[in-house]
């Protein structure tokens, strides 16, 4: 008899307050759930906070929240974080070497396996990032 295991898919969703407040929460939650996952904690909580300090910091719209999205399937974690500013887009850029901001998403590139950003619905915009163990 041929039994296919199926591989389990984990979530988990949360909405916050686009302040510094909610991007720090958004770190500690997601590291909460990881833990609860088994998952290790290195590099998704770095990602997770500078995913989450661009939404609030870049992406925010005032009034309106910002969402953090987790899942896992198989052996990659994907961590999205939209933000209801889509139309300003991320990007690369290289900061001044006395800048004190401008190289969260440098680090993200070098963190994870893959990145990048989904358009839409409008005003939305999601930027994800992807971490294998």
């Amino acid at each position: 008899m041929n039994q296919e295991t199926a591989t389990p898919v984990r979530n988990f969703s949360v909405q916050l307050s686009s302040t510094r407040r909610g991007a720090r929460l958004a770190r500690l939650l997601a590291a909460e759930q990881l833990r609860s996952w088994g998952l290790p904690l290195d590099p998704a909580e770095l990602i997770v906070a500078e995913l989450a300090a661009n939404a609030v910091t870049h992406g925010r719209v005032p009034g309106r929240d910002f969402r953090l999205l987790l899942y896992v399937v198989g052996d990659a974690l994907r961590i999205e974080v939209t933000d209801t500013h889509g139309t300003r887009l991320p990007r690369i850029r290289q900061a001044d070497q006395d800048a004190d901001s401008g190289r969260g998403l440098l680090l993200v590139d070098a963190l994870a396996a893959r990145w990048g950003v989904t358009e839409g619905p409008a005003p939305r915009k999601t930027v994800w990032a992807e971490v294998t163990r």
